[in-house]
């Protein structure tokens, strides 16, 4: 996985499941934090967006006077609620419950998301006269996994259901110097939903979180041409940036290009907007050992905390969700090396003035 992928997924489950990775845990009843792109016809009344806008600036090699027209390519990431059910066979057939032990593995009712990827085909700004859309389309599904005990007999289901997602993704690109556009990509939810929901009802946004697109990241990409930072953009360019207006989510560049002789300024070929507020060229340290889904804690104290639960608490989060089982095998496994690797290093420092 480079670089840029590791940052884009990090970023992706912030705040996926927090520790101590259960159910009961009180800081995991308001799941789907960031990011959530609600269906627009039931986004106000739940204080929600129903859409999603990033501007970034991008300056083609046209404006060093190269003879090549730059391409861009978008790509949407979200995440996609699935409902996780447990049924038990009883006597008149499966009936739901809330957990089930199948020989040593404990089940749980609760929910779970899956990964979607929205592609759209490469375009050129400057041949972008108006806004081009592309319609999102996921079909509702269900998959069934069966439990079955030591004796071989069939003593449970786990079966998994999402509901269908529709929206679109407009492009534009706007000219503003030569060779320099501001390209804009909005996203809209129009998933159509069966009744409106209670704003004063208690749950009423985790039931619409089914039909949202959650945790979304825009990812830019080009070739012939480089973006440019936001933060500290070229003098000729400053009021274009000022001018860019980003509404749920903050773009920032993941890979670094070499600049011009004599200019001295950040550009990159790749953009990765998301509702997670980060300065240009983030990354995961190299020393992290895997995703924790917790950007606000330091790693070497959270695994310490994760390696101090008791067997029965490490149970109730292994049935908890697939992704808690492997951040705890993943931390059961450091070998004393890698804990102290999370304790501190000391990078290699730059002048003051090449910054």
């Amino acid at each position: 996985m480079d670089a840029v992928e590791k940052i884009a997924r990090t970023c992706l489950y912030e705040g996926y499941l927090l520790w101590p990775y259960r159910k009961s845990a009180l800081k995991n009843t308001r799941r789907w934090t960031f990011g959530g792109v609600f269906p627009q016809s039931r986004a106000t009344a739940l204080g929600e967006p129903g859409s999603m806008r990033t501007d970034v600036l991008i300056e083609t090699d046209e404006a060093d006077g190269a003879d090549r027209a730059a391409t861009v390519g978008v790509r949407i990431r979200f995440l996609h609620l699935v409902e996780r059910r447990v049924l038990r066979e009883g006597r008149h057939g499966p009936e739901p419950v809330e957990e089930l032990t199948v020989g040593d593995r404990r089940y749980v009712s609760w929910q779970e998301a899956t990964e979607r990827e929205i592609v759209l085909p490469p375009w050129t700004p400057a041949e972008a006269g108006r806004p081009r859309g592309t319609a999102i389309d996921v079909p509702a599904g269900q998959d069934e996994e069966p439990l079955t005990g030591p004796a071989g007999h069939r003593e449970g289901t786990v079966l998994r259901s999402w509901k269908r997602l529709t929206g679109t993704v407009e492009t534009e690109a706007v000219p503003v110097a030569d060779g320099a556009y501001r390209l804009t990509v909005r996203i809209h939810n129009t998933t159509p939903c069966p009744h409106p929901p209670d704003p004063g009802r208690l749950g009423a946004r985790d039931e619409m979180a089914a039909y949202a697109f959650l945790s979304t990241h825009t990812v830019l990409d080009t070739g012939g041409g480089h973006f440019l930072s936001l933060t500290d953009p070229p003098d000729h360019l400053r009021q274009a940036a000022a001018d860019c207006a980003n509404t749920g989510t903050w773009p920032v560049l993941v890979a670094a290009t070499e600049p011009a002789p004599g200019q001295n300024r950040q550009r990159a070929g790749t953009v990765l907007s998301s509702p997670v507020t980060l300065y240009d060229f983030p990354a995961v340290a190299p020393e992290s050992p895997g995703d924790l889904f917790d950007g606000l804690e330091i790693d070497q104290l959270l695994i310490l905390s994760i390696l101090s639960m008791s067997e029965a608490e490490q149970e109730q989060a292994r049935a908890c969700d697939p992704k808690a089982r492997e951040i705890l095998d993943r931390c059961a496994a450091l070998g004393p090396d890698e804990l102290m690797a999370l304790h501190g290093g000391a990078r290699a420092g730059r002048r003051l003035e090449d910054v």
